[in-house]
């Protein structure tokens, strides 16, 4: 955690300096850092990947539920850092307008789950 706080405050502090001569390097500054802190983050992943899976092996999960856990992990990744990107750019509306079509793709996108879960209740009520 530390080695990302340094990337990010040595991103932020190089921004600073580019952003009255030059506003577009700290933009590129800016997300550079994004993405180096990204790729560091995605580390983090492979451990709660590892994580569902041994969940996995001890309950009956559907490797379907799995799959879109993961995408809804990464949808929540990708809306989050564009929408920070954009703000940091000063578009806001276009930051708002990224996060809640993230948040109304991640809503779709969990939905089977959510209708496996209200059959299973359906269907533990009727018995």
């Amino acid at each position: 955690m530390i080695k990302i706080a340094l990337i990010g405050l040595v991103a932020v502090l190089l921004a600073i300096q580019f952003k009255s001569s030059r506003s577009e390097f700290s933009t590129y500054i800016s997300i550079v850092g994004c993405i180096l802190i990204f790729l560091l983050g995605v580390n983090r992943l492979e451990i709660i990947i590892n994580a569902i899976k041994k969940i996995q092996s001890y309950i009956s999960l559907n490797q379907a539920y799995i799959t879109i856990l993961l995408k809804i992990i990464g949808i929540t990744y990708v809306a989050e850092i564009s929408s920070n990107i954009c703000k940091d750019c000063g578009y806001t509306a276009v930051a708002n307008q990224i996060e809640l079509v993230g948040k109304l793709t991640i809503l779709a996108t969990g939905m089977p789950i959510l209708l496996a879960l209200l059959d299973t209740i359906n269907n533990f009520l009727k018995a």
